[in-house]
Formats: C-alpha cells, sequence, structure tokens
C-alpha cells in the first residue's frame, strides 16, 4: 500500500468512527417542545448530563439526573441554574442508564425499566399531541397542540414553584428518611396541615395555628395556597385572600422563591436565583425543632434547648426498648408505665381525642387494644389519646395537663424500671446486666488501647479498606496531611455546599478551624474510585507548582477516600468562556491570555520537570481552576499517567473526555505527553473563541470550530475566530495564541510542539511558525474530493466533541 492509499484508509476508518460513535451518543437538546414518536435514555443525552427538553428561557430542563447510586437515575425537571430538583417522575423507581422515555406515535407517555413501565401519563385514552416545558417549570401534555390533558403542576412531589397552585385533594410528600418515614403537606378542613406519615397520619403543624400568618379576612376555608414574590398566600374557593404567611423580608420581584418539604420533617424556602447554597430563607415550618414528629429518636425527650434524653422509666441505654410490637403474643406480657411527669406530645394540639372518660377508662382502653403503644390523657377535659405509633416526645416548660403512658414488655428481664418489690428473684437479671457491662468496658479497653498502639506504630486503622491500600498511603513520600471523616464532616458543614461535580466525586466547600478554606472532593462509589484516589493523592501529592492546584491532605477510613485541595475562589475555566448572557460578566483577552499561559506553564512543568513523565490524560476547562485573581491552575490528576523518562510513548486505557480526546487514543496509536499537547489545543481555542468547540446552534460551516479555525486562517479572517463579544483588534498576541492552538490539534503528534515550546511561543521569546493548512480532521476535504462525503460537517460529531469522561479499556 502506498503512503497515500494509507492515509486515505486511515482517514476512512477516522470518519467511521466518528459516524458510529454520533449514532451511539449524540442528541441534541429539545427547546420547548417535543412531538410524538421520540425516546430518550441517560445514555442517549449524556453529553448533555442526561436532559433532552429545556424550557424556552432555559430556566429549567426535564431529563435524567443521578441519584446517590450513581448508575441509577431519576426523571426529573431541575432548575438549570441551581441544579435543583423540583419534580420527579419515578422517584421510588429509579432506572439505568440505557433504559427509555417514551413519547410513542400514538401519544403514550412513559418509562421503562427494563420491560416494566414504572411511570406513564394517565390521559384518559387521550392521544398527547406535544409534551411541553414552561418557562414556569410546569411539565404539560397537550391534545391538539393546546388542550393540556396532564401537567406536572397538579402532581408535584416534594417541592411547590413560584405561582403553582396547591389545592384541596394534592399531596407534597417527602423522601423517606432513614426510618422509612415521610411527611406530608395538604389542604382538608379548610387549612393547609402538615403530617407525619404513620400508618395513622399525625399532624404536628397548621397555617391556622401559626402565629407568624397574617390574617387578611376572617372565617373563610383555604381552598388554594400559591408562592407569591416573598410570601405564601392562601385564598377560598372564590380567589378571596385569607391568610400571607412572609418568607423573606427581602422584596425584590426578581426573588424566585420554592417550598421543599424535607425528609426531616421541616418545609423550607429557597430562592432558586441565588443557587442551592445561599439562597435558604431562615424562615421554616415548623419554627420550633421540638415540634416536628422525630427531633430526637422515638421514645427521647426533646427540651426546648434541642436535648434528648430518654424517659427515666426506660434504662438510657436502650430508650428504644420501649418500642414493642404488643399484637405479637410471642414477645411476651405488655403493661402501661407512667412516662414522666410535663410531658407534651407534638399531635395533641391537631387531633380529636379517641375518646371522653376517666383516666381508668382511657387505660383500660389502651390496655385493650393491642396496637396502641401510648396513651395521653386530659385532667382538665378527660380527653383520651390513644396512639399506635410513637415519635418523639416534648419537655414541657410550662408544665403539662396530660398524663402520658406507654406500653412496654412487663417482664423485668426487659430493663423496664417499673419499680418493683425488689425482691432476688426481681434482681436476679440486674446482676446479669452489670456483668455484662463490666466485660463490655474491659473489652472496649482493650480495643481502644490496641488502636491507640497501632495509630502509635503509624498502622492506620480502616475496618472496611485494605491493609495493602492503607500501607500504600502511609508508604508515600512528602504525605499530605491526614484527616479524619469527622473533621471534613465539620469543616464541611456535612456536606451541604456543592461546588461541583466530576467524572468520579462530588466537591464541597469547607472551612478549618482556622479559617482556611478548603476545596473537598467526595470520591464516590463507581469501580475506579479507588484507583483514581491513588493516583490523585500519589502524583499531586508529590508536586508543588504554582499553577497546580495544591493538594492540602486526603481521608482514607473505612469506606470514605476524600481529597482536600487549597479553595480556588472563581471555579472551573468553562464558567467563565461559555457564558450566553450578555450581561454576564466578560473575561477580557489579557485575563484570557495569562489563564492559557498559566495552564500551558502547569502542564510543562508535569511533562518535563517532574522526576517521572506525567501525562495528565484529562485537559479539559472544567479542569482548570481559577483564584480569586484569575491564576489558573491544572486539577483533577485521577485519570494521569506516569512515564519513565526514557519511554516516549506508553500504551494504555482509554481514559479522558470526548471532545478533547487526541486521535491516537481512538486510532489504538500509542500515547504520550503529546496526548496532552492536543487536548489543551482544544482548551486555547475554546478560549480564543468564547465557545465549546463544537455547538450545534451554530451553522453548519461554524459547528465544528476547529474546522472553522483553519478555513478562517487559511483565509487570513483571523478576527472571525476571536470571540465576537471581545471589542478589540487581532494583536500579536491573538495571533500567536491562534497559531499555537492550530499547532497543538494537528493530527500527527510529531508535528505538535512541547508544552514548554508552547510557553515560549506565547510568552513571545521565540517564533511561531504558520501552522499546516489543515485541520486535525483535515482528511474529510480529501474524502470529500472524492464524492465520499459531503464535506467536514458530516464528520463533526458531537459525541467527539462532547465533555463526557471516558475510562475503559481499548
Amino acid at each position: 500500500m502506498d503512503t497515500w492509499s494509507f492515509f486515505r484508509f486511515k482517514g476512512f476508518v477516522w470518519f467511521s468512527v466518528v459516524l458510529l460513535s454520533e449514532k451511539c451518543f449524540a442528541s441534541i437538546q429539545s427547546i420547548g417542545k417535543i412531538q410524538p414518536g421520540f425516546q430518550a435514555s441517560q445514555m442517549r443525552y449524556i453529553d448533555n448530563g442526561g436532559k433532552f427538553l429545556l424550557s424556552n428561557n432555559s430556566q429549567f430542563s426535564f431529563g435524567f439526573h443521578p441519584t446517590s447510586d450513581v448508575t441509577l437515575f431519576l426523571l426529573v425537571i431541575i432548575h438549570t441554574q441551581s441544579s435543583r430538583i423540583v419534580w420527579s417522575a419515578d422517584r421510588g423507581s429509579p432506572v439505568a442508564n440505557s433504559d427509555n422515555f417514551v413519547f410513542d406515535e400514538k401519544g403514550s407517555v412513559f418509562l421503562r425499566k427494563g420491560d416494566t413501565v414504572v411511570w406513564s401519563v394517565e390521559t384518559g385514552d387521550r392521544g398527547v399531541s406535544a409534551m411541553e416545558l414552561q418557562d414556569s417549570g410546569n411539565l404539560i401534555f397537550l391534545e391538539n397542540e393546546s388542550t393540556v390533558i396532564w401537567q406536572s403542576f397538579s402532581h408535584p412531589t416534594d417541592t411547590l414553584l413560584s405561582n403553582q397552585d396547591f389545592v384541596e385533594g394534592l399531596k407534597l410528600v417527602s423522601n423517606p428518611n432513614s426510618k422509612n418515614l415521610t411527611y406530608i403537606l395538604e389542604i382538608k378542613s379548610g387549612d393547609m396541615i402538615l403530617s407525619a406519615g404513620y400508618q395513622t397520619l399525625q399532624p404536628y403543624w397548621s397555617m391556622g395555628k401559626d402565629s407568624r400568618k397574617i390574617d387578611n379576612k376572617d372565617g373563610g376555608l383555604v381552598a388554594v395556597a400559591s408562592l407569591n414574590a416573598s410570601s405564601w398566600r392562601f385564598y377560598d374557593k372564590n380567589s378571596v385572600l385569607l391568610w400571607q404567611f412572609i418568607i423573606s423580608g427581602n422584596t425584590d420581584s426578581n426573588v424566585t422563591w420554592i417550598a421543599v418539604l424535607g425528609n426531616d420533617g421541616f418545609i423550607s424556602f429557597y430562592d432558586l436565583q441565588d443557587g442551592p447554597s445561599n439562597g435558604a430563607s431562615p424562615t421554616k415550618i415548623p419554627s420550633d425543632l421540638c415540634s416536628t414528629p422525630e427531633p430526637c429518636d422515638a421514645y427521647y425527650i426533646c427540651s426546648s434547648d434541642n436535648k434528648c434524653q430518654c424517659p427515666s422509666v426506660l434504662p438510657s441505654h436502650s430508650c428504644n426498648s420501649g418500642i414493642v410490637s404488643p399484637c405479637d403474643p410471642s414477645k411476651g406480657s405488655t403493661e402501661l408505665v407512667n412516662a414522666g411527669d410535663g410531658l407534651n406530645y407534638f399531635a395533641l394540639g391537631f387531633l380529636p381525642p379517641s375518646s371522653k372518660s376517666d383516666f381508668n377508662g382511657c387505660k383500660a382502653s389502651c390496655d385493650g387494644n393491642c396496637s396502641c403503644l401510648a396513651l395521653f390523657f386530659q385532667n382538665s377535659t378527660g380527653d383520651c389519646y390513644l396512639f399506635d405509633r410513637i415519635g418523639g416526645f416534648q419537655n414541657s416548660n410550662k408544665g403539662s395537663d396530660f398524663v402520658s403512658y406507654i406500653k412496654v414488655l412487663s417482664d423485668g428481664g426487659r430493663g423496664v424500671n417499673t419499680g418493683g418489690d425488689g425482691s432476688s428473684q426481681k434482681r436476679f437479671p440486674y446482676v446479669v446486666v452489670v456483668v455484662i457491662s463490666v466485660i463490655i468496658v474491659v473489652v472496649g479497653l482493650l480495643i481502644v488501647g490496641f488502636r491507640y498502639y497501632r495509630r502509635s506504630k503509624k498502622l492506620p486503622d480502616s475496618p472496611h479498606g485494605t491493609s495493602e491500600e492503607d500501607n500504600f498511603l502511609e508508604g508515600l513520600s512528602g504525605m499530605p496531611l491526614r484527616f479524619t471523616y469527622r473533621d471534613l464532616q465539620t469543616a464541611t458543614d456535612n456536606f451541604s455546599v456543592k461546588l461541583g461535580q466530576g467524572g468520579f466525586g462530588s466537591v464541597y466547600r469547607g472551612v478549618l478551624p482556622d479559617g482556611t478554606r478548603l476545596a473537598v472532593k467526595k470520591l464516590e462509589g463507581i469501580g475506579q474510585g479507588k484507583k483514581e484516589f491513588r493516583a490523585e493523592v500519589s502524583i499531586i501529592g508529590s508536586i508543588h507548582h504554582l499553577h497546580l492546584v495544591r493538594i492540602k491532605g486526603f481521608c482514607a477510613e473505612g469506606t470514605h477516600r476524600l481529597l482536600v485541595y487549597e479553595y480556588m475562589a472563581n471555579g472551573s475555566l468553562d464558567k467563565w468562556i461559555f457564558r450566553k448572557n450578555k450581561d454576564e460578566f466578560l473575561l477580557d483577552w489579557d485575563t484570557r491570555f495569562n489563564i492559557a499561559l498559566g495552564t500551558a506553564k502547569g502542564l510543562a512543568y508535569l511533562h518535563e520537570d517532574c522526576e517521572s513523565k506525567i501525562v495528565h490524560c484529562d485537559i479539559k476547562p472544567e479542569n482548570v481552576l481559577l483564584d480569586d485573581k484569575y491564576l489558573a491552575k491544572v486539577s483533577d490528576f485521577g485519570l494521569a499517567k506516569l512515564m519513565n523518562r526514557e519511554q516516549s510513548h506508553v500504551f494504555t486505557t482509554l481514559r479522558g473526555t470526548r471532545g478533547y480526546l487526541a486521535p491516537e487514543w481512538i486510532t489504538n496509536y500509542a500515547i504520550s505527553e503529546k496526548s496532552d499537547v492536543y487536548s489543551y489545543g482544544m482548551v486555547l481555542l475554546e478560549i480564543i473563541g468564547g465557545r465549546k468547540n463544537f455547538d450545534p446552534t451554530e451553522t453548519s460551516e461554524k459547528s465544528h470550530f476547529p474546522s472553522y479555525a483553519f478555513k478562517m486562517l487559511e483565509e487570513g479572517k483571523l478576527r472571525g475566530i476571536l470571540d465576537s463579544r471581545l471589542s478589540r483588534d487581532v494583536n500579536e498576541k491573538v495571533f500567536a495564541a491562534i497559531k499555537v492552538a492550530l499547532w497543538c490539534i494537528q493530527e500527527d503528534m510529531h508535528l505538535r510542539p512541547s508544552m514548554t515550546k508552547v510557553v515560549q511561543m506565547l510568552e513571545g521569546l521565540c517564533a511561531v511558525p504558520q501552522p499546516p493548512s489543515s485541520s486535525p480532521l483535515g482528511f474529510f476535504k480529501s474524502i470529500s474530493e472524492e464524492g465520499t462525503s459531503s464535506g467536514p460537517s458530516d464528520g463533526n460529531s458531537d459525541a467527539n466533541l462532547s465533555a463526557v469522561r471516558l475510562s475503559g479499556p481499548r
């Protein structure tokens, strides 16, 4: 085969790979509406984060979103700016990445998990002609393109949006908590009621009894509630305003409040425009922690200072022994014992009494009902309340008119302090308990001593990890600081403020007690997490450079794997160069140039100045972080590859992000530091152009930016490459940066400059020669000339140019 035939064959193979990728992965988001004959899965829309439908104003998107198990996904409506889920179709039945949402030609709409339909739209056999995501966040299904036959606003989950009518008959239901308890908000009997979702609902708050509400009209019955501006408004059936509940003192009309029913039993309010971290209002429903069903564990007493204690009738080490199954005779006989004086219970002010009688009659009613776990009797009224499920008690500082009794197992061996007569037969179990307690204390001291000995020998105590992994971590030279998991929980306020999410975990903001700000990366449960953790700690822990993110420490405790970095105040580069809104802050050219130069210096250090040559393998704007002065630092070394100084190239598993991968990754050639050079060139082009390298919203000529840049270079129209939002002519620095970028993305790796050479060219220390006048996909041009392709646009698949991290065998 002659040289020309070889290159034509090579180009054909590359072209086929790209087209195949496009068919497998490439899908473009719809705006506003979708017509019948549509299917979507997380895998198909992976380039768009699983989202396949945007509202016209792009405030909301509809599609797939990962759960805490990153292999499973929910079908959701999400607020784009804050990344907050506002509605979910399949909360209880997450699906896999290949499962399909279907809007078929007959107008049926459903979500399938394997062969099982886990969610569908009930349309009463009326065919859906269009699906629309409105700017309000309401997902609607239309008949004849005009009549609404189903809408998500009428099927809320745990969130209410602004101007969403919440009417009688609808329910807001929280996600289950760790005890599988949910909370329910609904309008009934002319009031809005919040209840614990026990088998028999137990209310614990109502708007009618909340002293914070403002009365506009007395005596009406609430039929509808709606969030409007900074207040929650309640109307009767004739739309007469009855009450207002003020959410915040901020009356700015641009504020967009939502109400979220959490699995802690509270309704919290968030301003979507402020993002997920700082948009919460201090106003909560209810206002008092002890007024919720389970501020502490069941049977515990919650005090006004939010402390929890076990009733004296139950031993403090086994308070939950009071929770019995009285209808199961095999558990033993039961008796009612006094739970203590001055106790209250959250549901007493919201439920009618079970009966009216004297105390003995109330007690007899509970004794005779095997499902009764507790009773409350009000002396002044004779009201008797029976409960078949118990949450937390309240310690009433003002005293209580109620007598409270709980049902417990009556045999002394259960450790219930019922008084007793002090006989030796009754005391015997306490002797056994004392002996067992002494043994437990001794064993506990031995374990503590052994752990102290291990730590003094610098052997990590990792009960769920592997000794091989911990020995690896201890053996690293120049180890960063090792944190405990509790330290990082405290520093991040239990991981409450998410800064971003990468391929192998989420990053959270943290603050040490001395005020030092941190970024804490929590590696999440996927197959390669352990390998990436080792790579990142060993590589970045041993190198220090102005343009590389500094690792301050790590945590390897049990199954927890976390990395602690210096905090970068301005986040990742992609947030600054891909801005569409004309009113948003725009990075000027000098700042962009310094970011590009700093990134190049960081890579040059990795390639040339480290003891081992380090190939980053995942250079993209998301992995270039900016400090408060926009100083660029390369981050995320989870996929990096180490090479000996003697190695010029190496074969390794496929890793990186599509759209920034050098051709040698796809064509089974060995990779080298020149693979990073290619990725850097793609990033440099995006910095110059202020746009992604593939943008399907552009014309076919401009959709693939690298090809368009080569065309503009050939025609001498360099101003067409520079971001049109920059009011600057093409000067020497701009011209040099464009040429450097086009050198870096040459298909032939031998034509690409080293990163050290890139730094020199950008700094003007050496001239930048004219790059070859063909794009990295230039062989498409040759194919087009032979009539086998329609031109470059056919090959510029967004599958090849997406931002999805890959890692796997080649």
